[in-house]
């Protein structure tokens, strides 16, 4: 699957959860209650996951993945991390974590 298909898979097994399509950074980007939790950039998933919490710390220590910077000057968000398709099993769970995060 591409990640654009996995994405919307994704979109689709959240949107009970209050999960909707939308725009981040002109990007294809999950949101609820207009917060953005997950972005898809290229053939990567990011996810907003808390600096410093379990599943942050769980994402960044897959390989290849890092914080995500939008902009691709080097000004990476803390809280956010991209996680690359080779990981693409993982992104359903990272998704619904980011998703909790907001609440917390």
């Amino acid at each position: 699957m591409t990640p654009g298909e996995l994405f919307d898979g994704i979109a689709a097994d959240l949107s009970h959860h209050g999960a909707a399509t939308g725009a981040m950074f002109g990007k294809r980007a999950l949101k609820t209650h207009g917060e953005s939790f997950a972005c898809l950039k290229d053939d990567s998933l990011a996810f907003k996951l808390g600096d410093r919490t379990p599943a942050h710390a769980s994402a960044l220590a897959l390989p290849r993945t890092e914080l995500f910077d939008p902009s691709g000057k080097h000004r990476p968000f803390k809280d956010w991390v991209a996680v690359p398709h080779a990981h693409a099993a993982h992104w359903p769970d990272l998704a619904e974590a980011a998703l909790n995060s907001l609440g917390s």
